[in-house]
């Protein structure tokens, strides 16, 4: 029976990069997250860096998705946003200045995953659930929730569009908005706030010898590992 990790974190990539300073240059742009320019992180830097180098910082405050894009434009000379790693994961998303978007609870089971998560969330760090219940952006699954355009992930759109710097979803969806996304990365949820569901495999009764041969290519090496690419935990695979 294949099994899957039903949720993983979607997050724009961290991006650190910067243009050359020429001699007569005497200003840069520097792309950032809110939630770094919310931390107070600028305001005590970059008057040290002036006072060394007599360079200006012009701070364009977006979010991830936005700033890795206005560096992309090649309207920024640094881009600095957030990384999200499985260990620093919860504390990313209890930031005040991430966006943190889920789809709609008892719409969208995934937005049943995500408030899971957030329930095994308030056993790591008691609190947890009511802030992150409060801030959560029910971006999908709802009646009146966004639609991409055929063949693109609605997902990987709004982190890229900068609605979302972190977005819980599938497994399944995280991968298909990254491979849409090169700017996108999946983050898979540590084992202490892993939620996921099991998924059978059945054959009826009377079905005809091609359901079986179907079953059986499911089970085999190659259908296996169409499942893993897939983003489904494939349990007949081999270490």
């Amino acid at each position: 029976m294949p099994t899957r990790r039903s949720l993983l974190v979607l997050a724009a990539t961290i991006a650190l990069a910067a243009a050359p300073v020429r001699a007569q240059d005497k200003s840069i742009v520097v792309a950032s997250t809110t939630s770094t320019e919310h931390s107070g992180l600028f305001s005590h830097i970059l008057p040290l860096f002036k006072a060394k180098t007599g360079i200006d910082v012009k701070v364009v405050a977006q979010g991830t998705g936005q700033a890795l894009d206005t560096g992309r434009r090649g309207d920024a000379d640094v881009v600095l946003g957030l990384t999200v790693e499985p260990a620093t994961l919860l504390d990313r998303m209890l930031d005040a200045g991430v966006k943190l978007a889920t789809s709609t609870p008892r719409a969208d089971p995934s937005g049943d995953y995500a408030w899971e998560m957030f329930r095994k969330a308030d056993k790591l760090k008691p609190g947890a659930f009511a802030a992150l219940e409060r801030k959560a952006l029910q971006l999908t699954g709802g009646p009146n929730a966004p639609v991409a355009p055929a063949g693109r992930s609605i997902y990987g759109m709004l982190v890229a569009e900068g609605k979302a710097d972190i977005f819980i979803t599938y497994c399944t969806s995280a991968l298909e908005a990254q491979r849409q996304n090169a700017g996108q990365r999946t983050v898979a949820l540590p084992d202490d706030l892993a939620v996921g569901a099991d998924y059978g495999l059945t054959v009826v009764n009377r079905a005809s010898p091609q359901a079986y041969q179907f079953a059986m290519f499911i089970l085999s090496l190659d259908g296996q590992r169409e499942l893993a690419r897939h983003g489904f935990t494939a349990t007949s695979l081999p270490p």
